[in-house]
């Protein structure tokens, strides 16, 4: 068994880097700490959270595809928040897919970022 210090970033292939920065900051609070050229920016939380966002441009087909990942998942601070959440989420121009519970007292949104990367809250 190999030993890691868990996951350290989700890479996401998106169409406006711009679009994706404003959608990450305003609605998850991720801070931009560095950039790779002019096309690939690296997000970060004060939890530790990694995204980084590679701008592949407004045609690509490759953008928003999952390659067998069908979401990745927030864990919310308060199970209270996730109706504001999804507010922000559609303000910021992601879209809410589905909500319900895995189990009684388990409940779970399912949302879109601006490219169709489904994100669990």
């Amino acid at each position: 068994m190999i030993e890691t210090e868990g996951l350290t970033h989700i890479h996401l292939l998106v169409r406006d880097l711009d679009r994706s920065l404003r959608f990450y900051e305003s609605v998850f609070g991720f801070q931009e700490k560095f950039r790779e050229g002019e096309r690939m920016a690296f997000l970060g939380t004060s939890g530790g959270d990694t995204i980084t966002l590679n701008e592949v441009g407004p045609d690509s087909p490759d953008a928003g595809k999952s390659g067998g990942v069908d979401h990745f998942g927030f864990r919310l601070r308060d199970g209270a928040d996730r109706d504001r959440a999804i507010t922000e989420v559609e303000a910021a121009g992601g879209t809410l897919l589905r909500r319900g519970e895995h189990a009684p007292g388990v409940p779970f949104a399912y949302v879109a970022d601006p490219d169709g990367y489904q994100i669990e809250l």
